[in-house]
């Protein structure tokens, strides 16, 4: 009996493993592309065949899902809540899954800086929260009102050190960080609660960071469903020359089964890229390489608690931005191929 007990156990626990494997996500971030477009950019396929970009990632290189940024009063309009909309229909036709990532800013914020909106400077911290619920509610409003439902949502955008400085500062006042996250959380949840939210940090490879970030956001009551993780083996590099791109993977896949088990949650990494370099084509092999063992291993080494890899801007060109995955005449480089099953 014993031994029927634990053969059914294993049967139902590789099951559901298999399942969550099988609903592993493969994706991109592709703020710029808009202003590409506009630009007259054309992309192509490995053959030099004009192709529509997001067609291409889908059907070429099994991405089901796209990654958006939104600002709030962004200067031209770029990455606004109309540009998100418009993209957000194109994926939307594809039969693409959507992630929406909200800065709360009016432009980039990262772990360097994460500068308040123009309109919400002066504000108490009572009234940036609602500013912030506030303008969660006005953009997934917008898209829901359009037939549109995100999968998922961040809520800031690689919030180490904590978001809308100095206010929600992580070290100069925790208390509110948290508060942000979790205004943030409820107002998701209020237009779609059946939609994934995200807390994101950088440096997935420091596990040390993740335990202190969000232990303090646990401490004071906020709220998430999935961690998202940044991994840039070239970065984190640029930082420490000591470091091996292997090791920093090694470190990353370990710190999703640390931060799954201790938070009890799902975790995706939600930025990764490799080094375009046209000149020397071995360092775009290398990428390749670590793209794929980062795909493999998140898929089968985080005990099915990974549940996807998205790339940021694998359609930028070379000269512009030295992580995406494109050549010189628009076209994918060999990076892309770790991808492809």
């Amino acid at each position: 009996m014993k031994r029927l007990f634990l053969i059914a156990w294993c049967l139902v626990t590789t099951g559901t493993v298999l399942a969550q494997t099988a609903d592993f996500v493969k994706g991109a971030d592709v703020g710029f592309l808009q202003g590409q477009e506009r630009r007259g950019v054309k992309f192509h396929d490995r053959n030099g065949q004009e192709r529509e970009c997001l067609e291409l990632l889908k059907n070429d290189y099994q991405m089901s899902a796209i990654r958006m940024r939104v600002w709030v009063n962004p200067r031209g309009g770029d990455c606004d809540k109309h540009a998100l909309l418009a993209m957000a229909k194109r994926v939307k036709e594809l039969g693409m899954d959507l992630m929406v990532d909200f800065h709360y800013s009016d432009s980039w914020a990262d772990p360097a800086k994460q500068p308040i909106p123009a309109s919400w400077q002066g504000h108490s911290y009572k009234q940036m929260k609602k500013d912030l619920r506030n303008h969660t509610v006005e953009v997934l409003t917008l898209l829901k009102d359009n037939g549109i439902a995100p999968r998922w949502v961040q809520v800031g955008n690689e919030t180490a050190n904590g978001l809308l400085w100095p206010m929600g500062h992580i070290e100069k006042n925790p208390k509110q960080y948290a508060g942000f996250i979790r205004a943030g959380y409820d107002a998701v949840k209020k237009v779609f609660p059946n939609t994934i939210v995200l807390i994101h940090l950088d440096r997935g490879h420091k596990q040390s960071l993740y335990d202190w970030n969000l232990d303090i956001v646990r401490k004071y009551g906020g709220r998430w469903d999935m961690v998202g993780m940044s991994l840039y083996p070239y970065w984190a590099q640029q930082d420490h020359p000591e470091l091996k791109a292997d090791d920093i993977i090694t470190d990353c896949i370990a710190n999703i089964r640390h931060v799954s088990e201790k938070y009890q949650c799902d975790v995706m990494i939600v930025e990764t890229g490799f080094e375009v370099d046209e000149q020397h084509p071995e360092k775009m092999e290398e990428g390749r390489r670590q793209l794929a063992r980062v795909v493999r291993e998140a898929r089968s080494e985080t005990n099915g608690h990974c549940r996807g890899v998205f790339y940021w801007e694998p359609q930028c060109l070379p000269g512009g931005y030295k992580l995406g995955a494109f050549n010189s005449k628009a076209a994918p480089t060999v990076i892309m191929e770790g991808f492809i099953e």
